[in-house]
């Protein structure tokens, strides 16, 4: 934990609990990992993920998909993911 994360407001014992929503205020458990890339400023093959409670992905896909940068939707737990489950990039 760092300096950081109390200034942010992050509940320690919620960050080392796990992947949490990338939705702003949302402390749930993450199950889906939306991938995405801006095609402005990353290259084709590169991979963004936000992760998304089961109340929120409608949300943060409809979100990305508004913008033209939504790429998929998977599983938490699917490995075809960079970077491996719970990497938010």
């Amino acid at each position: 934990m760092s300096i950081f994360d109390f200034a942010a407001g992050t509940d320690p014992a919620v960050a080392e609990a796990g992947a949490i929503c990338s939705r702003k205020a949302c402390r749930a458990q993450a199950s889906w990992q939306l991938q995405w890339n801006n095609p402005k400023i990353h290259s084709p093959e590169r991979r963004k993920t936000w992760l998304a409670c089961a109340d929120h992905r409608e949300w943060l896909e409809d979100y990305l998909q508004t913008r033209g940068l939504w790429k998929e939707t998977l599983p938490l737990d699917d490995s075809r993911a960079s970077g491996g489950p719970g990497q938010v990039s």
